[in-house]
């Protein structure tokens, strides 16, 4: 089918359309309704299905004959460990480590937080609570005890899952100093922890409280999947925002199960027992997605990597890993790129692998700047595919899908809607816009599959931040425009738009032209507050390596490129060259908390970032 009769038909009947893709997965009961409102009026997936969302993931693939295939490839050079588990050996771990949460008490619709290291016990232990209904809530590994105790005090777990430690490049991080501070602080106090122990940190168990998890594993019975509705959460994922406390993104069982085998046809062109590795963490919404449970549900070989894109050991390791165990598809952020550019900028250590295995690589996370997507398509020849989601949907919004057509790509665009996804421009009344206008981004209701239905526990949170700003659409938070041949631009959030003499200034256009500088390796464009023109574009700049040009030579190509592509009304006058720029630690430029530097107001440091120094660093330039 092409795209565009897909398309149509998951606007025109969604629930026609997701009725039939229901049959992708395995059903304990097959659902005859496809759509239909809860007792909040939010439309709800496949209400009358009951399914495991563990059993479709391993125990069926094992059950026709593939236990064998290796399932999940472990590769971890801060550690220099390496394993290939297959999907009969994870189904007994997993039915292993489901029975031992039982034996605590864990029972369908208790909560179980995770707060893991990049290692394989933490996927155990994230199909272990699917395995018998438990909703997990993974915390991403090395946040800070106060954004754990906020987490804990929300979804009140009965148990925690944890390390005694995350690696980094040159650092251990401890996490059980993290853990017991994280309980004092919760209101909300777990029964029990348990701890995965590594050799590289010791701790001291709490009596009564810590087992350890190869104690449990050693006692615990294995356990049969226990089938859950449809519309019970498999788990609950918060949000990193800057500010306020995080939302807990709500992901139901059944619909989620069909958009992730969906996608991994659709919009990745991958095929059973082909390798997909998506270079993010498990404690973000793209671990989730195409770490743990996409690959799996669809029958792939996933890879799990403990290491980083540049220093672990060089700017190669990425291409070391597609070579080892022949990945199809490469999925991370931009900034991964951006950074392996900057130390490797003519590709040598490209050239140096057998590559021949990789078909495509994916972008997301971030937008994709144009000087990062034409170098990759320069040295790779390779489908350079910018697709763009949120944590709130699960899965990509807009890609281009290379499973149903392939379209010819625009540097700045994630191609098309993906199908179940209408996206629409509106303008602040809440009226289209024209083609190549820019607006606010909604997505029309209902949504397809996978996106939430709740914040878990804030009904009313949910409905203000997302349903109401526009009746009957979804509000994503970012600005951008589609064009006249349908392609979606996204060009940062809503806020990220400057007014500047009244005049409505996109800083993600301006970051565009920045970035295409040959000395600039990346860049963040900010507003900053004046007097006379209420906001002026300050640009930051980390320049490559090797950059032979002087800052004040750099600068003025800046300023002239941008008022030559822009105009004088942007009031691009500044550019300041800095040594890094504050990041999160899943890769994005933490923009606002730039403005607050800027503006000399007060900040604090948000629990994600990478390293809080470089904030002291920046600062130091005003």
């Amino acid at each position: 089918m092409s795209y565009q009769n897909e398309y149509d038909q998951s606007i025109q009947d969604p629930e026609g359309f997701w009725l039939e893709k229901a049959d992708l997965i395995d059903w304990v009961q097959k659902p005859q309704v496809g759509l239909a409102d809860d007792m909040n009026g939010i439309e709800r997936w496949y209400p009358d299905g009951t399914l495991n969302t563990c059993y479709n993931a391993i125990d069926r693939h094992v059950e026709a004959g593939r236990g064998d295939q290796v399932a999940i490839y472990y590769d971890s050079p801060v550690t220099d460990t390496k394993r290939a588990i297959t999907y009969a050996e994870l189904k007994d771990e997993v039915e292993r480590f489901a029975g031992g949460l039982a034996s605590l008490g864990v029972t369908t619709g208790d909560r179980v937080v995770i707060y893991m290291p990049m290692v394989p016990e933490a996927l155990v232990a994230m199909f272990a609570c699917a395995r018998i209904g438990a909703i997990h809530s993974v915390v991403f590994g090395g946040f800070a005890a106060n954004e754990l105790a906020v987490r804990l005090s929300d979804a009140a777990p009965k148990v925690i899952v944890t390390a005694t430690c995350g690696i980094e490049v040159n650092k251990v991080i401890e996490y059980m100093p993290i853990v017991n501070e994280a309980i004092e602080l919760s209101d909300k106090k777990p029964a029990s922890v348990v701890v995965f122990e590594r050799p590289q940190a010791q701790f001291a168990p709490v009596d009564g409280r810590d087992i350890i998890w190869s104690d449990l594993m050693a006692s615990a019975q294995p356990i049969d999947c226990v089938p859950v509705s449809s519309t019970h959460p498999l788990y609950i994922l918060y949000t990193s925002g800057t500010t306020g406390k995080p939302k807990g993104v709500v992901r139901d069982n059944g619909g989620h199960a069909v958009a992730m085998t969906y996608s991994m046809d659709t919009v990745y062109d991958m095929k059973p027992g082909e390798v997909f590795w998506a270079a993010s963490d498990v404690g973000w919404v793209v671990g989730h997605s195409y770490i743990v449970y996409a690959p799996l549900l669809f029958g792939c070989s996933t890879v799990l990597y403990e290491g980083k894109p540049v220093r672990t050991p060089d700017a190669g390791a990425f291409w070391r890993v597609v070579e080892e165990y022949k990945v199809k598809v490469l999925f991370s952020a931009p900034t991964a790129f951006r950074a392996v550019r900057k130390e490797d900028p003519q590709a040598e250590l490209y050239k140096k692998y057998d590559l021949s295995s990789l078909k495509a690589l994916y972008l997301a996370g971030e937008r994709l700047d144009p000087p990062t997507y034409y170098w990759l398509d320069e040295i790779s020849g390779l489908p350079i595919v910018d697709h763009w989601w949120q944590t709130e949907t699960g899965w990509a919004i807009a890609s281009n899908p290379r499973g149903l057509e392939s379209f010819a790509p625009k540097a700045g665009s994630a191609t098309k809607p993906t199908p179940g996804f209408q996206v629409e421009i509106l303008d602040p009344e809440g009226k289209q816009v024209a083609a190549g206008e820019q607006g606010s981004v909604v997505i029309k209701r209902p949504l397809p599959p996978s996106c939430l239905p709740t914040v878990w526990g804030n009904q009313t949170r949910f409905e203000e931040s997302y349903l109401n700003p526009y009746p009957g659409y979804y509000l994503t938070g970012d600005g951008g425009f589609i064009d006249q041949d349908g392609y979606v631009f996204i060009m940062g959030r809503t806020d990220d738009v400057i007014n500047v003499a009244g005049h409505r200034l996109s800083t993600g256009e301006m970051e565009e032209i920045v970035a295409a500088h040959s000395a600039v390796a990346e860049c963040a464009v900010i507003g900053v507050a004046d007097e006379l023109k209420g906001q002026l574009p300050l640009g930051l700049v980390v320049l490559k390596d090797g950059a032979s040009q002087s800052h004040d030579e750099v600068e003025k190509e800046l300023i002239a490129s941008v008022r030559a592509s822009i105009g004088a009304v942007a009031c691009f006058n500044k550019a300041l060259i800095v040594d890094r720029l504050p990041k999160t630690r899943s890769g994005k430029i933490l923009r606002a908390t730039l403005r607050k530097i800027a503006d000399g107001e007060p900040y604090t440091a948000p629990s994600t970032i990478e390293d809080p120094a470089v904030l002291s660093e920046i600062e130091s330039r005003f």
